[in-house]
């Protein structure tokens, strides 16, 4: 089933023994982001979070680590909960192969039941707000997907942009967020500021699961968020009008805070523990005037903690990051078999190949840098043959071991763009690149001795089904 908001996939997650509801009376800080940080280490089956009784808040909802699994991920996508990691991956790039689909407008979306306006805005009244990390610079939302429209092309669908980006909480009516220059936000803040004007801006928080899927999938800036939240639901993404700013919203979100991106004004942010596993320190950062909340009755406010991996957010992006890529580097080159970018939003991309030619595993590598997503956050590619699973890290670390000769497999690329995140970066948002060829050379490359590699044998992949059957009827 396609789930059209947030409480009726928690209800799903319960049934499936993937919601885990706390009961006793825990403390903000730190029992909640700490549960958090923890839940993952329960293993790829690790349950959502659910919090109602929270020390100091008198109707606090806060859910956690609700895609912080493949079993949870896999439900999302209406799949078994023990779907594995390359099948949902499997799964994900073959329904897009059915973008676009459009998305459907619908009338009284649950979160015009209350509204604050103006001066009587405070966001405090309406969320639960929680530090994450011990050195985290205040409040922040997470979680929330943000939704902007290209000034000088306001009426194109492609060009609107549905992004998660962190947001930190500096007052009641005024928020902090950072713009990362290669995603979509930024030119259309570019683009307004040029002209001497904000940016409207919709967040949204408590969202449907795919809706935080593809607001965390990097896509062309003329692609439409919601038309890929069809093709993966198999049904059109419920949307509604943002009432003060006319943005198209998810339909069934808890929260609309709706305002502006002050143009040309910038103000101390952070710092904040990032999916890198570092702190990013303070920065200059766009302020938010907020001129309207709307809301459900109860809002649940959904979270989403973020450390040294595996956390939450590996998960959320994992799937989605991969497709892009794959699809990307396929229309180039044909020969692309599979790409794994789960680790650290990407930062290490695997990519398995058949070759024309020696010298044509380097040229599929230094292409990645220049996709959507490589321009900003792949720092290392790895390149393997199309018989390793770039899923299968001991089949990489075989190819790695063997097939690598760094005396001519190893190619830096010095001053490329990465997100200015990135800690191994000297200068903030740049860094050397590195390709690695971890695959067999062909001609007219000749260097090593691989005539006499070691296959499976011919009925492995049956004996594989076979004992997985035996197995599961112990």
């Amino acid at each position: 089933m396609a789930y059209d908001d947030l409480r009726s996939f928690l209800e799903t997650l319960d049934k499936e023994g993937q919601l885990l509801h706390i009961a006793e009376e825990v403390n903000p800080e730190p029992d909640i982001a700490a549960a958090a940080n923890a839940a993952p280490r329960l293993g790829d089956a690790a349950p959502a979070l659910y919090f109602d009784n929270v020390k100091g808040f008198t109707d606090a909802r806060i859910a956690m680590n609700v895609h912080g699994s493949w079993a949870n991920h896999a439900l999302a996508l209406d799949l078994p909960k023990g779907t594995g990691t390359k099948e949902q991956v499997e799964e994900f790039i073959r329904r897009w192969e059915e973008f676009p689909v459009a998305p459907e407008r619908r009338d009284n979306p649950p979160w015009a039941q209350n509204t604050q306006e103006g001066d009587d805005v405070d966001i405090f009244q309406v969320l639960p707000l929680i530090r994450l990390n011990d050195g985290d610079g205040g409040f922040y939302i997470d979680k929330a997907a943000v939704v902007s429209k290209d000034p000088e092309d306001p009426e194109h669908s492609g060009k609107q942009n549905v992004g998660i980006y962190r947001i930190q909480v500096k007052g009641k009516r005024k928020l902090a967020l950072q713009p990362v220059p290669m995603h979509d936000i930024a030119q259309h803040l570019r683009k307004a500021e040029e002209t001497g004007e904000d940016l409207p801006v919709a967040i949204t928080i408590g969202n449907d699961p795919v809706i935080s899927i593809v607001a965390s999938t990097p896509m062309a800036y003329d692609e439409n968020e919601y038309e890929l939240a069809g093709a993966l639901r198999g049904t059109p993404a419920p949307i509604a009008e943002a009432p003060l700013t006319g943005l198209p919203v998810p339909w069934g979100s808890e929260v609309v805070i709706e305002g502006v991106i002050e143009g040309r004004k910038r103000e101390l942010e952070g710092p904040f523990g990032e999916f890198t596993g570092h702190y990013s320190g303070g920065r200059s950062m766009t302020v938010i005037r907020v001129d309207r909340i709307s809301y459900r009755t109860n809002p649940i406010f959904e979270h989403l903690y973020l450390g040294m991996p595996w956390t939450e957010v590996d998960y959320l992006i994992a799937a989605n990051t991969c497709v892009p890529l794959y699809q990307q580097l396929k229309k180039d080159f044909p020969e692309v078999r599979a790409v794994n970018a789960m680790y650290t939003h990407g930062l290490v991309a695997i990519v398995s190949t058949k070759k024309r030619y020696g010298g044509f595993a380097k040229a599929v590598g230094t292409r990645v840098l220049t996709t959507s997503h490589g321009l900003g956050y792949a720092a290392t590619v790895i390149v393997v043959d199309e018989d390793v699973d770039p899923f299968n890290l001991p089949q990489v670390m075989w190819a790695l071991s063997t097939k690598m000769n760094p005396s001519g497999d190893l190619i830096t690329i010095p001053n490329l763009s990465v997100l200015e995140l990135a800690p191994q970066a000297q200068s903030p948002g740049i860094v050397d690149k590195l390709v690695i060829d971890a695959t067999t050379p062909v001609e007219p490359d000749r260097r090593g001795n691989y005539s006499t590699q070691v296959h499976d044998l011919p009925e492995t992949a049956e004996w594989l089904t076979r004992l997985q059957r035996l197995s599961a009827g112990r």
